[in-house]
């Protein structure tokens, strides 16, 4: 392979402009081309980021080793796997498709074309998420929510596909165990499809996670707190941000006076007192779509597994597609239908 991996990008919408715009920034990356039906935005992109606009895809995937994905859902398994079927790699923007076979189907294919092929779950490059990464991690409860503003872009799927779905996906990342039962409701207000959902997913190992994604709220809203034995994580990707809370025995306060300044609170157990100790581990204000498109690259030039796997798309969609089942049901029998 070349010293710079060669890279073209399908679809240069709002997001499709941003992957163009950092490929053409990144040094290890040769932005080849852009490919577009709107051949009028596509020439415009291509000279904004100086680079060629193709007007034919398979002329695209001729001159190039790896490609971002980055159109409607509903286009994403026809096209990708023409881009699999070449032999390119490939990062895919969630969803990863519109039904399980149909990821199914690519994940398999990219196995027997030996091709990377990534998902665009962006928040597990949140800066918040990754300052936990080598913490072990191990749930009770999880509680998340994710707010945003009415936008009328994203409103042609249920708001569990638009905005859940990233907190399924980091929740499935979490905690390791099947799941064992889905319970939802949804609610569609401006959009056909629901607008705010609420789900509780339970796992076998017992962890439970309550979800809740709106895009009618006043105003943004993304955390995450993870509930475990002695200890509490508090998640804000807004922010990137993250403060953990942890019950010591006073044995093991550190004794520097910089550490305990970190002691919030003390709590009597039994014969021997705890104390509860602060933590706000250091964020990078790192640029999230940068950081997944170089891990990308990086999966690519190492012919490693992407940090979000095609198989981690397909789980994510699964209980995403199985809880908007569940809200659908929930909504027709509150309807008497």
């Amino acid at each position: 392979m070349p010293e710079k991996t060669r890279v073209g990008v399908v679809g240069v919408g709002h997001l499709g402009n941003h992957h163009a715009r950092i490929l053409s920034q990144i040094q290890e990356a040769e932005l080849v081309g852009v490919n577009d039906i709107d051949a009028e935005k596509c020439r415009r992109v291509a000279q904004e980021y100086g680079t060629k606009s193709f007007d034919n895809l398979d002329q695209l995937l001729e001159q190039t080793d790896a490609l971002s994905l980055v159109v409607p859902t509903t286009a994403h398994h026809p096209l990708a796997k023409r881009i699999l079927e070449s032999g390119k790699d490939l990062l895919i923007e969630k969803p990863i498709t519109e039904t399980v076979e149909q990821a199914e189907e690519l994940v398999n294919l990219a196995r027997k074309k030996g091709a990377i092929f990534q998902v665009g779950h962006i928040e597990r490059f949140n800066p918040a998420l990754q300052a936990i990464e080598k913490r072990p991690v191990d749930p009770k409860f999880i509680e998340s929510h994710r707010m945003a503003q009415f936008n009328p872009r994203g409103t042609d799927v249920a708001v569990i596909l638009d905005l859940m779905i990233h907190d399924i996906d980091l929740i499935l990342s979490l905690v390791k165990s099947r799941i064992s039962n889905i319970e939802a409701v949804g609610v569609p207000v401006i959009a056909e499809s629901q607008d705010i959902c609420n789900a509780r997913i339970s796992f076998e190992n017992g962890c439970v996670a309550n979800v809740t994604a709106s895009r009618i709220s006043a105003r943004s809203l993304r955390k995450m707190r993870l509930f475990e034995k002695d200890s509490y994580v508090s998640l804000d990707f807004l922010s990137k941000s993250v403060e953990i809370y942890r019950l010591v025995e006073a044995s093991q306060i550190p004794s520097d006076e910089n550490a305990k300044k970190t002691v919030v609170g003390s709590i009597p157990v039994e014969k021997v007192g705890k104390s509860v100790i602060y933590e706000r581990p250091k964020t990078d204000d790192q640029d999230m779509l940068t950081s997944e498109i170089e891990s990308f690259l990086q999966a690519v030039r190492t012919r490693t597994s992407p940090k979000v796997t095609g198989e981690d798309g397909k789980r994510a969609l699964e209980v995403a597609l199985k809880i908007r089942e569940k809200a659908e049901k929930h909504r027709k029998r509150s309807a008497g239908l």
